[in-house]
């Protein structure tokens, strides 16, 4: 991975931390996540005529990926209903490198050597290692974590179907806007269903919250649709779980969840998987 992919990959995982901790703090979190997904979507369609439509042949994965996408859109709201940002997020996130890693050998045929092999399981084992500060592990809040696992399920299935559908897309950006606008749309359609009430209250009170979260959670995803393409999907998915680390920041010093010794841990952990999976 060039030092570009692993900048501008960070900074994707700093955005991703930023849209989430808005998800926590505000009213409804599945009424919030629509109207979140649906600002990102109105972005999307601002690029529309500037990008290329990917080719029919990745039409398939990327109708699977919206439904995928649209999956993690209900499970990480129900998770943050049950626990708090610094025990769910690196629940989610944590679980998902090895998945991805275990889909890209074993379903793309992607090959990592030892060494960045040790660096996807250390980056793994560090965002995990989070889960156990302040005794919020599975004993203490089962379904807080049921949730999280799930939502880390999907993280890894859309990973994985994302980047075989980039691949076959011809146009990064092409997919990357049509998925963000197709999931959007889906998620706010389906949500509003449900909770339609929920949903406008949200548009009266927290619209400028919505669109900064758009703008972050689009942003995000179109630099890791761009890494996919340039990089071994088991390295970008890793790389990106260090939004974690930026997740503990934002819980200790706003959400005030406090920073215990695992914390530590993980950062050390986080650092050396990092250091282990830039090697050539």
């Amino acid at each position: 991975m060039s030092i570009e992919v692993v900048a501008l990959v960070l900074l994707a995982a700093a955005m991703h931390a930023g849209w989430n901790a808005l998800i926590k703090i505000q009213g409804d979190r599945l009424a919030v996540m629509a109207v979140v997904t649906a600002a990102g979507s109105l972005i999307s369609l601002l690029l529309l005529p500037f990008v290329d439509a990917p080719d029919r042949a990745s039409w398939p994965l990327l109708a699977l990926t919206v439904l995928l996408h649209t999956g993690y859109h209900f499970f990480l709201p129900l998770a943050y209903n049950h626990g708090d940002l610094g025990q769910v997020y690196p629940i989610a996130r944590g679980s998902a490198p090895l998945l991805v890693a275990i889909g890209a050998v074993f379903i793309v045929g992607e090959s990592l050597d030892r060494t960045a092999l040790l660096g996807v399981a250390c980056l793994s084992v560090g965002v995990m290692a989070l889960t156990f500060d302040k005794g919020a592990g599975v004993a203490r809040n089962p379904k807080a974590v049921l949730y999280a696992l799930l939502t880390g399920t999907f993280i890894a299935s859309y990973t994985v179907v994302d980047g075989l559908g980039v691949r076959q897309a011809g146009s990064i950006l092409g997919f990357a806007v049509w998925l963000t606008i197709a999931d959007g749309l889906l998620t706010v359609l389906l949500v509003s269903i449900r909770k339609a009430d929920a949903v406008r209250q949200v548009l009266r009170r927290g619209l400028p919250v919505s669109l900064l979260g758009g703008a972050l959670q689009v942003g995000a995803y179109w630099v890791v649709i761009w890494a996919l393409a340039m990089a071994p999907m088991a390295m970008v998915s890793s790389l990106r779980e260090t939004s974690v680390l930026f997740a503990a920041v934002l819980s200790t010093f706003v959400l005030k969840e406090g920073f215990g010794v695992w914390r530590f841990v993980s950062a050390g952990l986080v650092t050396l998987g990092l250091v282990l999976s830039r090697q050539k």
